[in-house]
């Protein structure tokens, strides 16, 4: 393969990542070159490419990959394309590929409504939400639910047999998400095992608190994620209690009409979508300060600093939706078009 040819296969699979992995992939990558910079030299430069390289080559392919196996040993389930690409790259180095399968839920569950999620309205309800006020590419929208339904069918058709994997963090997207893939899987009598990520990685690698710490499975690089598979494996399945109980949580849930979740003393909040306004009207406000003027500010770095303080992982795109709000009610001038971030500036009024 030529150098040109490579450089293609690369933009292709970048270019294929939805903005939300590619702010892990972007997230990982700082937090390896922080690490070379912080000078303890217990993680070198070496370090920092060898674990580029695994981040690179755990980006999924563009194209659909081929059935091989009908009948898996274990059924992993994750919830955005970057840890699925992660596992998948870690089942594959562990030769476990044709054993193990990985099913992905492409979304991110703590914003958007999830109101009566596991119906037809519900979803239809939730595709026309994020229509109207998520800034999403046409071609992503249009298969939405086609995507969304395909995964539930996917879940839907694990053999009984078949131990069930569902790897979560300590955030409100993959909690809400884990109550209601159980809920689907409520008649099953599958072994089902809760692989906590976060949690687990704080306690495995001993991380002092000012080191980076992952929000969500997808900011896991690849060889951490082996590492956790190999020393947890899969631990205890669910007893039927716990089914029940996270079960009765997703049928509370589904009764919400908000359409922002965050994550407070273990548990899912319901809050209002305006919840951060304030926040990030602060945010803007100390930048104008910090530059001693009031001029315009671009919309990328106002969210990326909002974002860059927050213990929740909610995503760019929420935020952005949130921006274009303060923009209609006045509190916020504009400078350019809002058809994504980047395209425009915004300062207080």
């Amino acid at each position: 393969m030529t150098n040109l040819e490579k450089m293609k296969k690369i933009r292709k699979k970048i270019i294929a990542l939805n903005e939300s992995d590619a702010k892990s992939v972007l997230m990982l990558t700082a937090a390896n070159i922080y690490r070379v910079n912080s000078g303890n030299g217990s993680f070198t430069s070496d370090n920092c490419i060898d674990d580029l390289i695994r981040l690179y080559n755990s980006i999924p392919e563009p194209q659909a990959n081929i059935e091989k196996n009908t009948h898996y040993k274990t059924i992993h389930i994750v919830f955005s394309d970057s840890p699925a690409g992660s596992l998948k790259n870690v089942l594959k180095e562990m030769g476990l590929q044709d054993e193990e399968k990985v099913i992905t839920f492409s979304d991110i569950f703590s914003v958007g409504p999830v109101w009566h999620l596991h119906e037809k309205t519900g979803l239809n309800n939730r595709y026309e939400w994020l229509k109207k006020h998520i800034n999403i590419d046409d071609e992503v929208l249009d298969s939405y639910q086609d995507k969304f339904n395909n995964t539930v069918s996917e879940i839907n058709a694990i053999p009984i047999d078949t131990p069930i994997i569902i790897w979560i963090g300590e955030n409100a997207h993959e909690q809400t998400a884990l109550r209601y893939v159980l809920y689907l899987l409520k008649e099953k009598t599958n072994d089902i095992f809760v692989m906590d990520t976060t949690s687990k990685y704080k306690n495995q690698f001993d991380v002092p608190e000012a080191e980076f710490f992952p929000l969500h499975t997808g900011e896991i690089s690849p060889d951490k994620l082996r590492l956790l598979y190999e020393k947890n494996g899969k631990g205890d399945s669910l007893t039927q209690n716990e089914r029940k109980k996270f079960e009765k949580e997703w049928e509370r849930l589904s009764t919400k009409q908000e359409v922002l979740r965050i994550w407070k003393n273990k548990m899912i909040n319901s809050v209002n979508e305006s919840y951060y306004d304030d926040y990030i009207i602060d945010t803007i406000r100390k930048i104008h300060i910090e530059r001693k003027n009031n001029e315009f500010v671009k919309s990328a770095r106002l969210i990326g600093e909002v974002m860059g303080h927050l213990n929740q992982y909610i995503g760019d795109q929420f935020f952005e939706y949130r921006v274009r709000h303060l923009i209609v009610n006045g509190i916020f001038e504009i400078e350019g078009v809002p058809k994504a971030m980047r395209y425009y500036s915004i300062r207080l009024r």
